[in-house]
C-alpha cells in the first residue's frame, strides 16, 4: 500500500535497530529536517505566486490588445458586446489569480515562517535548541546500558578467545599421540596445556554470562527511558505534521477558484451578457445606419441660380484647402495601425515556449496574411489602400468619418482643393481630406 509502513520490514535485521548505540540520532535529525522542510514549503508557495502573477499578466495584456481589436473592428452591436465581456472575464479573472499571488504570499508564507520561528529555536553555536535536548536526553538515557553493552562485549571476546585457545591445545594433544618424536613428558605438558584452557574457558563464559545478564536486568530501564526522550521528539513531529495538514488546507482554499462566489458570478455575468446579444436589434441598427434604413437627399428639380453658379467648391475653407491636420490627432503607436491582426503582430507568436503555436484565426484560403477585421469590400472593386494618419470627423453628410490609423480605400484622385473620394470598409463612400492619409 502506498504511503504505509510495513511494521514487519526489518524486523530479522537488528543491526540498524533503533535500540543500536548511536541510532538515536535519526529521532534527533527530524529537527533539522522539519525546519528545513519549512523553508522548502515556503519556497514552493512563492514559485507558484510568480506563476499566478505571470498568468494574471497575461490574461490582463491579452484583454487590452483583443479588446482595442473588437473595439475598432468592424463587429457592432449586442454581439460586439458580448464579445468584449470575454474580454471582461479575463480582466476579473486576472484580479483573481492576482489575489490568490498575494494569499500565497501574505497568508500562507508568512503562517509557514511565523510557525517555523516558534517551533524551532536557533543556537549561538549553531543547531536547534530543541534538537540538542532530544540529544542530550538520549545520550542520558543510553549511556548506562552502553556502558554494560561494551562490558559484556569485551565479556564475549575473552570467552571465544578462550574457545580458541581450548581447540588449538587440543589439536596439539591429538597430534602428539599419533607422533614418535613427542616424548612422554611433552605429552603430558601438552595435555596439562589442555585442561588450563578448559579453565580458563569455563572462568570466561561465567563471566560473559553474568555481564550478559546484567545487561539484560539493564535492558528495561533502558527502553522506558529512550521511549521517553523518543515521545518527547513524537510529540514535536506531531505539531509539525498537524500544522502542515492545516497549512495545505488553507493553500487548497486559496488556489481552488471554484470555491471563490465572485469566481463563479463572473461566468453568471458572462453567460447573461452573450445570451442578452439580440441578432434583430443589431441588424435594425445596421440597416438604419449602413443601410436601406438611412436618410436621403433624393435628387429634386432646382431652378437656376447664378449665386449657386457663383459658389466656391465644395468642402473649400476660407484659404480654399480642405482643414489642416493637427498634430494632437496623430495616431499613438500601438494604436488601430498597430494591432491589425496577428499576422501583423508577429511577435505574439515568439512568446511562446512551446511547439504549439497559438491559431492564427485571421487565416484564410490564401495563407491568412489578411487582416482579420478587413472588409472584402476593399478588394475585387478597385481603388488603392490608404491609412488615416489623423482623426477626422465629416462635417456634412457625404464627408467620412474616421479615427488615426483607420485603413479605407482611396477610389478617386485627389482634386485640385486637396479632396479625394474614398470607400470606408463599412461600404459608405464620401470625400476626405488628402493630406489626412498616406498610401499602405
Amino acid at each position: 500500500m502506498s504511503g504505509s509502513y510495513d511494521e514487519s520490514a526489518g524486523a530479522d535485521d537488528t543491526m540498524d535497530s533503533f535500540w543500536e548505540v548511536g541510532n538515536y540520532k535519526r529521532a534527533v535529525k527530524r529537527f533539522d529536517d522539519g525546519h528545513r522542510l519549512c523553508n522548502d514549503l515556503m519556497g514552493c508557495l512563492q514559485e507558484r505566486a510568480k506563476i499566478e502573477k505571470a498568468y494574471g499578466d497575461q490574461l490582463t495584456a491579452w484583454s487590452k490588445r483583443w479588446r482595442q481589436l473588437i473595439e475598432k473592428g468592424p463587429q457592432y452591436g449586442s454581439v460586439e458586446k458580448a464579445w468584449l465581456g470575454v474580454m471582461t472575464e479575463a480582466e476579473k479573472v486576472s484580479e483573481l489569480h492576482q489575489d490568490v499571488k498575494n494569499n500565497l504570499l501574505n497568508e500562507d508564507v508568512e503562517k509557514v515562517k511565523n510557525w517555523q520561528k516558534e517551533a524551532y529555536h536557533k543556537q549561538m553555536i549553531g543547531g536547534f535548541k530543541e534538537a540538542k535536548e532530544a540529544e542530550e536526553g538520549f545520550k542520558k538515557a543510553q549511556k548506562p546500558w552502553a556502558k554494560k553493552l561494551k562490558e559484556m562485549e569485551a565479556a564475549k571476546k575473552t570467552y571465544h578467545m578462550a574457545c580458541k585457545e581450548e581447540k588449538l591445545a587440543a589439536a596439539r594433544e591429538a597430534n602428539g599421540k599419533t607422533e614418535a618424536s613427542v616424548t612422554p613428558d611433552q605429552q603430558k605438558k601438552l595435555h596439562e596445556k589442555v585442561d588450563k584452557c578448559k579453565q580458563d574457558v569455563q572462568k570466561a563464559k561465567e563471566k560473559y554470562e553474568k555481564s550478559l545478564d546484567e545487561l539484560n536486568k539493564c535492558t528495561p530501564q533502558y527502553m522506558e527511558s529512550m521511549e521517553q526522550v523518543f515521545d518527547q521528539c513524537q510529540q514535536h513531529e506531531v505539531k509539525r505534521l498537524t500544522f502542515l495538514k492545516e497549512a495545505l488546507l488553507d493553500i487548497k482554499r486559496h488556489l481552488n477558484l471554484t470555491e471563490n462566489q465572485s469566481y463563479s458570478t463572473i461566468y453568471r455575468e458572462l453567460e447573461r451578457m452573450i445570451l442578452s446579444a439580440n441578432t434583430q436589434e443589431d441588424l435594425k441598427w445596421f440597416s438604419n445606419n449602413h443601410g436601406p434604413g438611412m436618410p436621403m437627399n433624393w435628387p429634386v428639380f432646382e431652378e437656376y441660380n447664378p449665386d449657386q453658379a457663383a459658389a466656391p467648391p465644395k468642402k473649400k475653407k476660407p484659404d480654399g484647402a480642405p482643414p489642416t491636420p493637427s498634430t494632437d490627432h496623430v495616431a499613438p503607436p500601438g494604436d488601430r495601425s498597430s494591432v491589425s491582426s496577428y499576422d501583423k503582430n508577429q511577435a505574439y507568436s515568439a512568446e511562446w515556449s512551446d511547439d504549439e503555436q497559438p491559431t492564427a484565426y485571421s487565416s484564410n484560403e490564401n495563407g491568412g496574411n489578411r487582416n482579420s477585421f478587413e472588409d472584402d469590400s476593399s478588394t475585387g472593386r478597385g481603388g488603392v489602400r490608404v491609412r488615416a494618419l489623423y482623426d477626422y470627423d465629416g462635417q456634412e453628410q457625404d464627408e467620412l468619418t474616421f479615427k488615426a490609423g483607420d485603413e479605407l480605400t482611396k477610389i478617386e484622385d485627389e482634386d485640385e482643393q486637396g479632396w479625394c473620394r474614398g470607400r470606408l470598409d463599412s461600404g459608405q463612400e464620401g470625400l476626405y481630406p488628402a493630406n489626412y492619409v498616406e498610401s499602405i
